[in-house]
């Protein structure tokens, strides 16, 4: 396994990868998010040019908060728009995946309408992420993108895209953990893995590992059944 960390948004990104480097990590995921990261503020060759020298891979993250299914069809043109600038600086950084966040905050609209302008807005990226040479890949989140059928519904129609799985989201808003079920279903597309903790319910803590409710052992146990050997931050 690759083990690494993500930047905080508030930070120098050539600084956050220094100290990284310093406590021996593998990578960094790196979020393109202002105020500090904004894809349109980033150097990218020094970013490229400092994970070289720090011998450091690189996984991309977006906002989560982008509204790639908008009903408003300039706001989400403009979502992607921003991710098509974040595509084009991980392709200069040497970023090989690139997450997305479903958006699932469309008022007075049902789920089929917000599933289908995801599926609008992901199949407009896919040529420019395949000219930047970046793959896309989709994050569960909870309540509305957290289990094997919710995830089947962006999955299946692209299968170009690889699974980024959440473990602690997969505790969220559930019965049990769904890490195995989504690996189970969908394994052979994990791309990405984020490892962490809290305590269930609705709040996405972010804990250390091992100070909540989530079953460690069975989540890595789950992974490793699918010969994972990739980036965990």
């Amino acid at each position: 396994m690759l083990i690494g960390a993500m930047n905080h948004p508030e930070r120098n990104v050539l600084d956050e990868i220094q100290w990284m480097s310093e406590a021996g990590l593998d990578f960094i995921d790196l979020t393109l998010e202002p105020p500090g990261a904004a894809s349109w503020q980033v150097d990218a060759k020094a970013i490229r040019s400092k994970l070289e020298s720090c011998g450091m891979g690189v996984v991309g993250h977006t906002a989560w908060y982008l509204p790639m299914a908008s009903a408003i069809p300039e706001i989400r043109q403009a979502a992607v728009a921003e991710l098509k600038r974040c595509l084009d600086r991980f392709g200069e950084i040497g970023a090989k995946w690139m997450n997305l966040h479903p958006d699932r905050h469309i008022p007075w609209h049902p789920r089929p309408f917000y599933i289908e302008k995801n599926l609008e807005s992901i199949r407009e990226l896919l040529p420019h992420a395949e000219s930047c040479g970046v793959g896309l890949m989709v994050e569960n989140l909870p309540g509305d993108y957290n289990s094997a059928p919710q995830l089947s519904e962006l999955l299946d129609p692209l299968p170009q895209l690889g699974l980024h799985l959440d473990i602690g989201h997969a505790n969220l808003q559930v019965p049990q953990n769904t890490a195995a079920e989504i690996l189970a279903a969908y394994g052979s597309r994990l791309r990405h893995v984020h490892l962490h903790d809290n305590k269930g319910g609705h709040a996405d803590l972010h804990l250390p590992l091992g100070t909540g409710s989530v079953d460690l052992r069975a989540a890595v146990r789950a992974v490793q059944r699918c010969n994972y050997n990739g980036t965990i931050p």
